[in-house]
């Protein structure tokens, strides 16, 4: 299934709850230094994992990473490939534009000291991600947004591109023949690429990028360059992201919570379990939208889970690029 067709009405069934499921489950466990260090010791990574089937990023970030690079710069350059990609009408140069007809990007990186940095509602750059590590390295912020944004990234050297291509224009002349300026899930056919990174001294990096909500109102932003809930990295123990609709990520703060779930002791894939359980529980239209996550521990452990079939992941590890196929709670 393609991205752009993540977010979609689907039937409830009374199949729904899966049997064993760990959504709510709770279990705390605290580990020593000792304890931590072993794990670190044992691990296995580098590692790269990412939202949806983007091959060439997860491949640049492993790339990076077997140069002896951080997993800082394995995000940044692996994120910049998707958002080149002007055929894929949802990163960067090409997205699909609001209402307007305006591209507006939304980005956020992490390193593995805490640090953070985001670009909201950012025109005309092709690289939200990389100005959003400069908001981190070089002010004395952690958001930029709109023209402010904007001029900061043309003062650091970033050159102004047109970012509506022709078939999003396209696209977004042939929405408006019968668009009602209001959100409907049924076309917020969108999504995010989220990626996370665990480099060979265990030190983990994740970033976010997206076009957001295709056809949005304009000055909308969604959870992806919001720290907590696009995106969460805490290098003690692990780091989250997510994709779909933003709007409900916020609300959970799903990353976030995907990381002290697994400080508690939870796996990665039970933590994302949990996380979309958190979703489930407080809204019961969930049918009629999609969420999901991706998450890496410091053990180089994986997870991912979403509401709806369609979401697939791409991890790098081992040697191997492989796209994968998520499970998901409404069967």
């Amino acid at each position: 299934m393609k991205r752009r067709k993540f977010i979609q009405n689907a039937s409830l069934s009374t199949f729904g709850i899966a049997a064993g499921t760990s959504l709510f489950a709770s279990k705390k466990n605290i580990f020593s230094s000792e304890e931590k260090s072993a794990q670190i010791e044992t691990a296995n990574f580098p590692l790269v994992i990412a939202t949806w089937n983007v091959k060439e990023s997860t491949a640049e970030a492993w790339r990076v990473l077997q140069d002896g690079n951080s997993a800082l710069d394995a995000i940044e350059k692996g994120c910049m490939v998707e958002e080149a990609n002007a055929e894929g009408q949802s990163v960067g140069i090409g997205g699909l534009p609001d209402r307007d007809g305006n591209v507006t990007l939304d980005a956020c990186i992490m390193d593995s000291k805490g640090n953070y940095g985001a670009v909201v509602y950012l025109q005309n750059i092709t690289h939200p991600i990389s100005v959003a590590r400069k908001v981190m390295e070089d002010t004395p912020h952690v958001i930029l947004a709109g023209k402010g944004a904007e001029q900061f990234a043309l003062s650091k050297g970033f050159k102004p591109v047109d970012l509506l291509t022709d078939a999003s224009k396209k696209a977004w002349e042939e929405w408006k023949k019968t668009s009602q300026y209001k959100p409907i899930i049924n076309i917020e056919n969108h999504d995010t690429i989220g990626m996370l990174a665990i480099d060979k001294n265990g030190d983990i990096s994740g970033g976010c990028t997206t076009s957001g909500l295709a056809y949005k109102m304009a000055g909308r932003v969604g959870d992806s360059p919001i720290i907590g809930s696009g995106l969460f990295i805490d290098n003690e123990i692990g780091g989250a992201t997510a994709t779909g609709l933003g709007e409900e990520v916020l609300k959970t703060v799903g990353s976030f919570l995907i990381v002290e779930l697994m400080r508690q002791g939870k796996t990665p894939q039970q933590a994302c379990e949990e996380a979309i359980g958190r979703i489930i529980k407080k809204n019961p239209d969930f049918k009629n939208f999609q969420v999901g996550y991706i998450a890496l521990n410091k053990k180089g452990e994986t997870g991912y889970y979403s509401i709806h079939d369609g979401f697939s992941v791409t991890k790098y590890h081992d040697g191997k690029n492989e796209n994968i196929p998520s499970d998901f709670y409404e069967k």
